[in-house]
């Protein structure tokens, strides 16, 4: 091409493969204006129009807007800059697109209906931030204002839901879940009367923490009796209730008698509801941890067993 020759627009057309229409268009906007016009008034363009058409065919099919693509060009804003701030904005749109893909095959999966699926969007496509306070707001109800175990609290602040870039559906549905069970009164109720309890309890002297020993050795214990078929009402699980009655003894110093028992009661009763599991076990599938064993069945028989120990 001779850089001194000038070309029509049906020329840079041809030689483009844009229309006739849209090279007019980008020239009207002054984003491709013409180097010079026939004595019939048409307007012509030399090389440089050429070059530019090109980068602005190839900014625009990046995604570019116009407005980008005008900066660019009078080098208002260097196409790094640009490039780097388009990309941002595409890994957002990647993101919602896996985002609905995952909530599309969980409605296929669950067969959900309408109300269902417009939940399950509205609570997918909220941001990182946005679903941490989701859950810092049901920890703030329930344990606000309460001298509660510092290491339970922590702990749960620092156990956010993080749904994955490219989720699951597995992921997207347990997300929406455990949204669903932070918002339920009744287990928000339950959870402040956990509450309630500890700052009770440390407010009588009890400084102990998150006590993970001794939930080991009451899973073990426990465990072994139900791997045996022991009833917890039974004779046979006086042993099991004696050695764990002489451990909690042990831990929260207090005397090995009939007022432990009952104090223990009270304390597991408290404790024992099942969807606090639940909550772990859907924060866990939601980050990719590995999901904790279950240990209702095992806290269940040592309720029952002790319970039916108190009664004698």
């Amino acid at each position: 091409m001779d850089g001194d020759t000038l070309y029509s627009i049906g020329d840079l057309a041809r030689r483009t493969g844009l229309t006739v229409k849209t090279i007019r268009f980008y020239s009207d906007s002054g984003i491709v204006p013409p180097t010079d016009r026939s004595p019939a008034g048409y307007r012509l363009y030399d090389i440089d129009a050429l070059a530019r058409l090109d980068l602005v065919r190839t900014l625009r099919d990046l995604g570019l807007d116009l407005a980008a693509v005008r900066q660019i060009l009078n080098r208002e804003i260097s196409l790094p800059e640009v490039a780097a701030a388009h990309a941002e904005a595409l890994e957002v749109q990647i993101r919602t697109l896996r985002l609905r893909r995952a909530v599309l095959r969980a409605v296929a999966k669950r067969g959900s209906t309408p109300e269902e699926m417009d939940l399950m969007h509205k609570l997918a496509k909220l941001s990182d931030d946005e679903r941490r306070r989701h859950i810092s707001d049901f920890i703030d109800d329930t344990f606000g204002g309460l001298d509660a175990n510092p290491d339970l609290v922590a702990m749960m602040r620092s156990a956010m839901p993080d749904l994955p870039d490219d989720p699951t559906p597995e992921q997207v549905e347990t997300w929406v879940e455990l949204a669903e069970l932070s918002q339920e009164p009744d287990f928000r109720a339950s959870v402040r009367r956990m509450a309630e309890y500890q700052a009770a309890e440390r407010a009588q002297g009890d400084t102990t923490g998150l006590h993970h020993d001794l939930t080991d050795t009451v899973r073990d214990q426990v465990g072994q009796a139900l791997a045996a078929g022991v009833a917890p009402a039974s004779p046979q699980a006086a042993p099991v209730i004696t050695a764990l009655m002489a451990r909690y003894a042990d831990v929260f110093g207090r005397p090995d008698d009939a007022n432990l028992q009952r104090w223990l009661l009270t304390r597991l009763e408290t404790a024992n509801d099942p969807r606090v599991e639940r909550y772990w076990q859907l924060l866990a599938v939601i980050n990719g941890w590995p999901v904790p064993e279950s240990l209702a069945p095992v806290f269940d028989w040592f309720i029952q067993a002790l319970r039916a120990h108190v009664e004698r």
